[in-house]
């Protein structure tokens, strides 16, 4: 481990799969899954994009995609938000150990963006809470990044609509029986899905994730994309 960067016990290095680079996890809190990694797959970056990472958690989907597409694009501007402070500061570790530069990192809640974001990115990616319901049996601090309990759907839209200029990009995770209120829900806030891509666990299985791009003032006209299989 690199001696410039503090470390408590329980976190660990995990492997990026991708040119050696690592990302800093904490075995006491919420873990990314492969879903993230889809999302980031998903999303197709443009010269001159200003990337922003929603719902970041300890932020794999924002350092992947960057990952994805640091040979072409170096010195892609990319911020991170997320509303705990122990997922972002394993985050701003990550990106201490791999060299990345060109991170910053915002704490706070979506519905309480600074109006110095309003308009400021050209792509927002995002990996919600997409579960209803009570935390159940589960810690809070890992319920929150599963369950819809501090934000909603027609939040993410709303804070969404506000950080993109006009004709930028929002590529986001959802539950694939949540379509419909996730087209409707982009639409009034101003976001016209322009393309759909549905996920199964495995072949011939009816889909469980959905991921979309809406498009901010886009005009009515979707792409449906051939289902992906993601065998967990």
């Amino acid at each position: 481990m690199d001696e410039r960067i503090q470390w408590n016990e329980f976190e660990v290095l995990e492997d990026m799969c991708m040119d050696g680079l690592k990302i800093v996890q904490d075995t006491r809190l919420y873990r990314f899954t492969s879903d993230s990694v889809l999302l980031s797959k998903f999303a197709k970056p443009k010269k001159r994009d200003v990337v922003a990472d929603f719902c970041a958690g300890s932020g794999i989907v924002g350092f992947h995609f960057y990952a994805l597409h640091r040979e072409k694009f170096p010195q892609m501007p990319v911020t991170l938000f997320e509303m705990q402070e122990d997922l972002l500061n394993l985050a701003r570790k990550t990106a201490k150990y791999n060299g990345f530069d060109n991170f910053s990192f915002v704490q706070g809640k979506l519905q309480e963006l600074p109006k110095e974001y309003d308009e400021k990115f050209s792509l927002v990616l995002c990996n919600p809470p997409y579960e209803r319901g009570g935390f159940d049996n589960d810690e809070y601090h890992k319920a929150v990044c599963r369950k819809e309990l501090t934000i909603r759907l027609e939040e993410i839209a709303k804070a969404a609509s506000r950080a993109l200029k006009f004709g930028g990009r929002l590529c986001m995770l959802h539950r694939a029986d949540r379509i419909a209120e996730v087209c409707y829900t982009l639409h009034d806030a101003k976001l016209e899905v322009k393309k759909i891509q549905f996920v199964g666990g495995r072949y011939g299985s009816k889909p469980y994730l959905v991921i979309v791009e809406g498009v901010k003032g886009g005009k009515p006209n979707t792409e449906i994309l051939q289902t992906i299989v993601n065998e967990r």
